[in-house]
C-alpha cells in the first residue's frame, strides 16, 4: 500500500479525519497530506487536521485535536450528553491554569480555568454526532459545574438539566456529592438534589 493509501485508509476508518500526529504513527511523512490537499482528496480543517471531503465538518472534534489540554464542560457538555437540544455556537472548554494553547485566541470558545487536581476530575470519552471521539466531563461532574457557575447559565438550558438529570434511571448521586466536595458546591447540589429527588 502507498503512502497516499495507507493516509485515505486510516483516515476513512477514523470517520474521515487524520491528523500530522496519527501519519506519522503510521509512518507517513506530512508532505504526504499536503500533497493530497493540493490534490483536492483531502481538505485541511484546523492546524495539523485533515478529512476526506465526502464527510461532515466536526467542530467539536477539530477544537479538541487542536489541543490536548482541554475538555468539554458546561453547556457543551450537556449537549454532548443529550442534556440540552441547543446547538453550541460557543464553545464552553475547561483548561488548566497554566493553559498557554491557541484556544486563548479562538473567538468561539468560552474557557473555563481550574486548578490542575480538579481539571481530570470526571473526565471522560464522549462520542460526537459524527461518531467521533472527544474529551468532555461526565454528567455528575458536568451537573457540579453548571451550578457553580450558574450566574453565567442560560436559565433554560439550566433547569431543564436539572430536571432531566433528576428524571435519569442511570444517574450516580453518590458520585455526584463526591464530585461536589472536590469543587465547593456540596451545599447547593445537596439542597438541589433534596427539591428535585
Amino acid at each position: 500500500m502507498n503512502n497516499y493509501n495507507k493516509i485515505i485508509t486510516y483516515a476513512k476508518e477514523n470517520n474521515g479525519y487524520i491528523t500530522t500526529k496519527e501519519s506519522e504513527i503510521i509512518n507517513v511523512n506530512s508532505i504526504f497530506l499536503s500533497n493530497l490537499v493540493n490534490d483536492k482528496r483531502l481538505e485541511r480543517v484546523g492546524p495539523g487536521i485533515y478529512k476526506l471531503p465526502e464527510y461532515p465538518i466536526d467542530n467539536f472534534y477539530i477544537l479538541s485535536k487542536s489541543s490536548k489540554n482541554m475538555c468539554y464542560s458546561h453547556a457543551t457538555a450537556l449537549y454532548l450528553h443529550n442534556m440540552s437540544d441547543r446547538i453550541p455556537l460557543v464553545y464552553d472548554i475547561t483548561v488548566p491554569y497554566n493553559y498557554s494553547g491557541n484556544l486563548l485566541n479562538n473567538e468561539n470558545v468560552s474557557l473555563r480555568y481550574v486548578k490542575e487536581d480538579i481539571f481530570k476530575l470526571g473526565m471522560t470519552d464522549i462520542k460526537t454526532i459524527n461518531n467521533l471521539t472527544v474529551k468532555c466531563y461526565d454528567l455528575e461532574r458536568t451537573l457540579c459545574d453548571i451550578i457553580k457557575d450558574k450566574n453565567r447559565m442560560d436559565k433554560e438550558i439550566y433547569s431543564k438539566a436539572l430536571k432531566e438529570y433528576a428524571r435519569k434511571k442511570d444517574k450516580d448521586v453518590l458520585k455526584l456529592i463526591k464530585y461536589s466536595k472536590k469543587l465547593d458546591v456540596e451545599e447547593e447540589v445537596v439542597e438541589l438534589m433534596e427539591v428535585l429527588l
